[in-house]
């Protein structure tokens, strides 16, 4: 491991190359995949448009929310009615993030698996109740979903920041999982007369699409480089 991390108000003192492994985020199977890599960690979150975050709520519950990577910071949206703001905060909660990358078909069914890059992040999530924690992170989920956007829309007013809820869960006990490559078949199935291989997947953004409100000559955001065809 590189530089040992060491936990300092909530945050991990900094710089460090990677997160520290522990019982809390080793996981039990297929540990060659496994990574605490900072810099794979950081590339995932910011690719990865939706967040599915599972906590206690009477009973396990597990949510898509909106997110943004700030620092080592995760901010997730949420409404002051969600599930997550109304469970009680601070609260534990496991975030994860997956880019699938493609379908590996094997010639034997039980040797067929994808390709993906994934982040499990468990921790302690609180509410962002300083103003100008809350519009930064509100600024960096805007600019998550749609680059250069938070410079070409409104930003919220008084009444939509009072039902808007900012949850902050900090990067400190994260793990990514990476599986990339070909099949891998069993050497008594190598000889079958099935097709085996990879097909490659990946999010696409379309053409624009204006709506008849939009105002005459505003120009549309530009092509994302992290869905592009």
């Amino acid at each position: 491991m590189g530089a040992i991390a060491t936990a300092v108000h909530g945050c991990l003192t900094w710089p460090v190359t990677e997160y520290p492994a522990t019982a809390a985020n080793r996981p039990h199977r297929l540990a060659d995949r496994v990574s605490y890599d900072v810099a794979r960690v950081h590339s995932i979150l910011d690719e990865a448009l939706i967040c599915h975050v599972g906590f206690e709520a009477g009973g396990p519950l597990v949510l898509p929310m909106v997110h943004a990577r700030v620092g080592e910071r995760l901010y997730l949206h949420a409404s002051t009615g969600s599930g997550l703001a109304l469970s009680g905060m601070p609260a534990q909660v496991c975030a994860t993030v997956t880019v699938l990358d493609g379908l590996v078909l094997a010639k034997s069914q039980f040797n067929h698996s994808m390709n993906y890059r994934s982040v499990v992040i468990r921790g302690l999530a609180d509410l962002v109740t300083d103003p100008a924690e809350k519009d930064i992170a509100l600024a960096a989920i805007v600019e998550h979903a749609s680059p250069g956007r938070n410079s070409t829309s409104r930003p919220p007013n008084d009444r939509e920041l009072a039902a808007t809820t900012v949850i902050r869960v900090p990067l400190e006990s994260v793990s990514a999982k990476v599986r990339s490559g070909g099949s891998h078949d069993d050497p008594q199935d190598e000889g079958l007369g099935f097709w085996c291989g990879v097909i490659p997947l990946r999010l696409v953004a379309g053409d624009p699409e204006p709506d008849e409100g939009s105002a005459e000559g505003a120009k549309p955001p530009a092509a994302d480089p992290r869905f592009r065809a």
